[in-house]
């Protein structure tokens, strides 16, 4: 039987300057993404793993959360749209419009950005998020 954390727990992707990969919204669990995966395919397979090898953790085995996932994550942005009830596709774009406002003067933020959305919806497409 599973505890009610194991039934709580979110799938995260997460992208950061120390980490690029999945994480547990609980626990310190994380799948880091292979060193220079960049085919589709091969993004997709990595995503379909690491969501199986999170299915299978037990929280108990790993330190507790002592921060929550960045809520100001492009991931997490984007999914907040998506909840809101706008399409994946609408919220990526309406999402790019925003940071290009935020980072006009910063093209390496926008090209970060607008790989994101690609994976974003990529791994929407794919059923991982």
């Amino acid at each position: 039987m599973a505890s009610s954390t194991q039934n709580s727990r979110l799938f995260v992707w997460v992208a950061e300057r120390s980490f690029r990969g999945w994480s547990c919204s609980v626990c310190e669990w994380k799948e880091p993404v292979p060193t220079l995966l960049s085919d589709p395919e091969a993004k997709t397979a990595y995503d379909r793993l690491a969501l199986g090898k999170f299915r299978d953790h037990k929280c108990e085995g790993y330190p507790f959360r002592l921060t929550p996932p960045d809520p100001n994550s492009f991931t997490a942005r984007m999914r907040k749209l998506v909840a809101q009830g706008f399409k994946p596709k609408d919220a990526v774009d309406l999402f790019l419009q925003e940071l290009a406002l935020e980072y006009r003067s910063q093209p390496k933020v926008l090209e970060q950005a607008q790989e994101e959305g690609d994976d974003f919806l990529r791994r929407v497409r794919a059923g991982i998020i």
